[in-house]
């Protein structure tokens, strides 16, 4: 897995509420096993017309977007708890959503998959979105180490578990984290044999 620090990057605007893990990936295409492939169909129904041709209103497919940020509607990821919502994101080439609220679940699982959920307030993500959408060049900086996320002269503080943000930081999963500990772990057990 690639370490997170800090990231730089324009961002798609999607300011639709109440979006959930069925809209994101439909169920449809939840039959692999393993994370590759399901950024092809992250937002399948919003992004295609049901014959197959591509929705050119819809912001992923607009030419003068692009970035490893999604900043979306309050509560996205709610719904369901599949997994597949965070592989799909991750694959599609996210690395942040930034939102006013985010479903637990979702939020667990984006972290487990090196998507990090920023939330902010809904006055921030406003500005934020409307600056993106008037301004589709606008960078916003995400520093993980102070836990920031900056565009022009806004800056807000975000919260994350301290465990959650030491494995983004050294590209740890749950293993990872285990595997990185084993000599202390073994001189622990060192000093402990009866």
């Amino acid at each position: 897995m690639s370490t997170f620090k800090k990231i730089t990057s324009t961002a798609y605007p999607l300011p639709e509420e109440n979006i959930d893990t069925d809209q994101i990936i439909p169920a449809r295409f939840l039959k692999a096993t393993n994370r590759e492939g399901f950024g092809e169909n992250l937002f399948r129904d919003w992004r295609y017309h049901k014959d197959g041709s591509i929705n050119t209103d819809f912001v992923l497919n607009k030419a003068q977007y692009a970035g490893a940020i999604l900043v979306a509607g309050h509560n996205f990821g709610c719904g369901s708890s599949r997994e597949h919502a965070a592989w799909a994101l991750k694959d599609f080439g996210f690395s942040v959503v930034i939102s006013s609220f985010f479903a637990d679940i979702f939020k667990g699982n984006a972290l487990n998959n090196q998507v990090l959920p920023i939330q902010v307030t809904p006055e921030y993500l406003q500005k934020l979105l409307q600056t993106i959408q008037k301004d589709p060049t606008t960078e916003i900086e995400v520093n993980l180490d102070v836990q920031t996320v900056t565009f022009g002269d806004h800056k807000a503080t975000f919260e994350i578990d301290p465990y959650k943000k030491l494995c983004l930081q050294n590209g740890y999963d749950d293993i990872d984290f285990l595997v990185s500990k084993l000599a202390a772990i073994e001189a622990f057990e060192k000093q402990h044999i009866y």
